[in-house]
């Protein structure tokens, strides 16, 4: 594998392809383990077959990347903010020139659709061009506090920062943290998913061929052992992590334990409040969109359709729109048979207890092999219910029905988690009341998938986040750098105070 070839995936379709090995990548050399923790196969979610494997590493694996990030840092942070940022520009060019490599790339290990899978790519486009913007956003204030004093703000690196990214949004989800952090001054260490480590490898390839000095962006392969010692190695200042609420919360006491600044985004039960006043065009099409896309494997997807009052019209119109779906072509393949059997479980489940199952896509099928869930509806769903109060992460909308705002609110904010709420509605005042009300950091009025683009940050409230501020934006670069205040004073004064 040479480390400036990227061009090296060939897949043009759906049709299976296979590619090499994920190793680790330290100091910008290929590395296999040092820890034999053993490997795992990394699936295509539409074959449901092997199209790699993923060596996965240990503790002396993770000191290893950390010696050589460290080792790379001081030539990295000698360097002007925006000598940096020229990396991210090179880089944005050769993701555009591979464009289409990278979208099959994330389709195979991932199971995405391709238009899924590019809109993946663009938005981890526009995530590199945020990184190439910090230079002219991270000038430190200054001010003359006294007569021949002044302070001034700088923003320092923190040094050695990691991050552990999911299987969802391989592509995407590093780049949340990477402009901010290496543009920062800071040196990577990268833990993808051992589900989808693919398209990380060829983000160091394409970080090779931008100039990234070797050292500054290093690769870990693994799961469990090595998160756990990321979340314990003294030489990494900082950590972000992107999954489930369970495994978030862990994570975050372990690292902030060891010292770090710490920020880890959990998961989400989304609520989609829908009055009788809504558009039935915009409701209908984007409240299919918003539980269906990406197989509804994506922490905004709509959960849970709370219906106020006489919204039949609109609901009869998604239950058409979701039936009209292909699984392959609409709608991607699951990750793994292991999340197909926990999705029919919960719709099972819900039948069981009493719901309404008015679209089953459970026997749905997008090919002979491969791992797939059809778009399902529940209807008539209790909050009580495992159905509406956990996450399924899969292309299931639960219906609960309530005859007011009032009750639609509290339904929203009795569900611990706290990531994305909307409402479809073409009152102003209703907007307003929802939007002032909801408990979620992230809200949309007829958008149900309110994902702030840049420069606005990423992140949500209660159980979906542990730690301070958001993932992205501005928010993140501050979260990657620590700020240091300057005093400075050159002549004597006359007069005398405190400072002079």
């Amino acid at each position: 594998m040479h480390p400036t070839d990227v061009s090296f995936f060939s897949a043009k379709s759906y049709a299976f392809t296979t590619w090499q090995d994920a190793h680790n990548y330290i100091g910008g050399r290929w590395q296999k383990p040092i820890d034999d923790v053993g490997s795992l196969d990394v699936l295509n979610p539409r074959h449901g077959k092997a199209i790699s494997q993923v060596h996965l590493s240990g503790a002396s694996d993770v000191d290893a990347a950390v010696k050589a990030a460290k080792a790379a840092l001081p030539a990295w942070q000698a360097l002007p903010i925006r000598e940096r940022a020229q990396v991210f520009y090179k880089l944005r060019q050769l993701m555009e020139d591979h464009l289409e490599m990278l979208t099959w790339l994330v389709s195979h290990e991932n199971g995405k659709t391709y238009a899924e899978a590019k809109a993946e790519v663009l938005k981890s486009i526009e995530c590199v061009e945020y990184g190439c913007s910090l230079p002219n956003l991270a000038a430190g204030s200054e001010l003359q506090v006294s007569r021949g004093v002044t302070c001034r703000i700088e923003y320092a690196p923190v040094g050695v920062v990691a991050g552990v990214t999911p299987f969802n949004f391989p592509l995407m989800v590093p780049l949340w943290m990477l402009p901010q952090a290496i543009v920062g001054g800071n040196a990577f260490i990268l833990k993808p998913s051992e589900q989808t480590p693919l398209s990380t490898l060829a983000l160091a390839m394409m970080f090779r061929e931008a100039g990234l000095p070797d050292g500054i962006f290093n690769v870990v392969q693994g799961g469990r052992e090595a998160v756990e010692a990321l979340c314990d190695h003294p030489g990494i200042g900082a950590f972000g992590f992107v999954g489930s609420t369970r495994v978030a919360k862990l994570v975050y006491g372990r690292s902030a334990m060891a010292g770090k600044r710490s920020l880890c985004l959990g998961g989400a039960k989304n609520h989609l409040i829908v009055v009788p006043d809504a558009d039935l065009e915009v409701a209908a099409g984007n409240i299919v969109a918003s539980f269906t896309g990406c197989a509804g494997q994506r922490c905004m997807a709509a959960a849970n359709l709370v219906a106020v009052g006489d919204v039949e019209h609109i609901i009869d119109e998604i239950k058409k729109r979701a039936s009209r779906l292909v699984l392959g072509n609409d709608l991607g393949a699951i990750n793994s048979a292991e999340s197909v059997a926990r999705i029919k479980g919960y719709v099972d489940g819900a039948e069981q207890a009493g719901a309404q199952v008015v679209v089953d896509g459970r026997a749905d099928r997008g090919g002979e092999a491969g791992f797939w869930h059809g778009p399902t509806i529940l209807d008539n769903v209790t909050p009580e219910q495992a159905a509406a109060r956990e996450e399924i992460f899969g292309p299931v909308l639960s219906i609960i029905r309530v005859d007011d705002l009032s009750q639609a609110l509290a339904i929203e904010n009795g569900n611990p988690y706290g990531n994305a709420s909307a409402v479809y509605t073409t009152s102003g005042e209703v907007a307003r009341k929802v939007m002032g009300q909801a408990e979620a950091g992230m809200c949309g009025v007829n958008v149900g998938v309110p994902v702030p683009r840049e420069p606005f940050g990423f992140g949500g409230w209660n159980d979906s986040k542990f730690g301070a501020g958001n993932i992205t934006g501005w928010d993140g670069f501050r979260f990657w750098t620590r700020i240091r205040k300057v005093t400075t004073k050159w002549a004597l004064q006359a007069d005398q105070n405190w400072m002079n």
